[in-house]
């Protein structure tokens, strides 16, 4: 091995205690006595049954309290917890979006009526800061756990579109705190996962997401001009919109969750994202974009450069989820199977579509989109 090699992974073993060090500091870890206390203190609720919910970086729980009803406890990690500004935009965006009828989670106050709270919690590191919420509860499944009939993605990219043009009127005095610059998962920073790409080594598919990242800076950078503004929820993933049995069999949207990774962009990006996680659970994968593009369209159609750039979009938000998640797993060993939910049957789908081809995968997809539109 050149000593120059050597010399690089020295300095990456050196730093790596301290990475997680850190990122096992920021993700709060509140023990379910911890949890009772404190819903008592700040809103005077008995807890009756707490469950605890899977979260990348934050803490969640499933409430039951004795007065009747159940709640969503948010406790935010650290580093967040630094910018209640942010959070509080976020919490807006869930308001004006629950006024407008989508079914989102809203907060309740506190008994001195805030609708947050800034705590200092021991949670075996110190005692730190964190944010915490009370949401209220939706009912209904992930999406990821039903069978996905045409009529469901259609109707999952339908929401997707409709909730993006709620988000571009979005008004609020802290609102240029979504120009994000340094999110990671934003899909206008797509060029930051070369930072992180060295956890790929020796994995076949790492040239696949370099060719992906290169594709991005020469097609996708030079278009953007021409792409529409809006704000994005930036995570319509497969665990985060929930459903319930509808009238005819099938399943309708009960629920819209996590709006955490709200950042300024453009109006596709939500939708090459939810295309993406919905791609992760369907048993033929290449099928998913067609309906969910044509419910897009009935309320926002793409316009020529958007259209184009569809494809690489996509397959870039499966390579921030492969790469990020093999890199959190470096940090979280033990939370791995949950980080790698997405990202072990990710590869897979994003090798077949980098082999499908940019021309086969969009011409899959526009001309299926253009099929369902007819058959309704």
């Amino acid at each position: 091995m050149p000593c120059a090699v050597l010399f690089l992974c020295f300095l990456m073993l050196c730093a790596f205690p301290a990475a997680q060090m850190n990122k096992t500091s920021a993700k709060p870890d509140l023990s379910h006595s911890q949890v009772s206390e404190m819903v008592m203190r700040l809103y005077k609720l008995t807890l009756s049954v707490i469950r605890d919910l899977p979260s990348y970086d934050d803490q969640n729980f499933h409430l039951t309290v004795t007065e009747g009803g159940d709640y969503i406890l948010k406790i935010m990690n650290t580093e967040d917890s630094k910018n209640p500004a942010l959070i509080q935009v976020q919490t807006h965006a869930m308001t004006i979006l629950h006024q407008h009828g989508f079914p989102v989670q809203t907060v309740l106050p506190t008994t001195t009526g805030q609708l947050m709270s800034l705590e200092d919690i021991e949670c075996g590191f110190g005692c730190q800061k964190y944010l915490v919420r009370l949401l209220t509860y939706l009912p209904g499944i992930t999406i990821s756990k039903v069978p996905y009939s045409p009529q469901l993605l259609y109707e999952t990219g339908k929401t997707a579109a409709k909730i993006v043009k709620v988000l571009q009127e979005l008004e609020h005095p802290e609102l240029s705190l979504l120009q994000r610059d340094e999110f990671k998962w934003s899909l206008l920073n797509v060029p930051m996962l070369e930072e992180y790409i060295y956890v790929m080594n020796g994995d076949p598919i790492q040239e696949v997401v370099k060719s992906v990242i290169q594709g991005y800076k020469t097609s996708v950078v030079p278009a953007r001009a021409s792409f529409r503004k809006s704000i994005n929820h930036g995570d319509l993933n497969d665990l985060n919109v929930l459903v319930q049995p509808d009238e005819n069999d099938g399943y309708k949207i009960s629920g819209i969750l996590d709006f955490g990774d709200m950042s300024s962009g453009h109006c596709v990006y939500d939708l090459a994202i939810t295309i993406m996680y919905l791609m992760i659970e369907h048993p033929k994968p290449i099928e998913v974009g067609g309906p969910v593009l044509a419910g897009w369209e009935s309320v926002l159609p793409l316009n020529k450069a958007e259209r184009h750039a569809l494809y690489l979009l996509v397959l870039s938000r499966f390579c921030q989820s492969s790469v990020y998640a093999r890199y959190s797993v470096l940090l979280q060993s033990e939370n791995e199977e949950y980080l790698m939910i997405t990202s072990k049957r990710g590869i897979q789908i994003l090798r077949h579509l980098w082999e499908l081809g940019h021309t086969q995968v969009e011409r899959v997809w526009f001309q299926r989109a253009d099929q369902y539109c007819d058959r309704k």
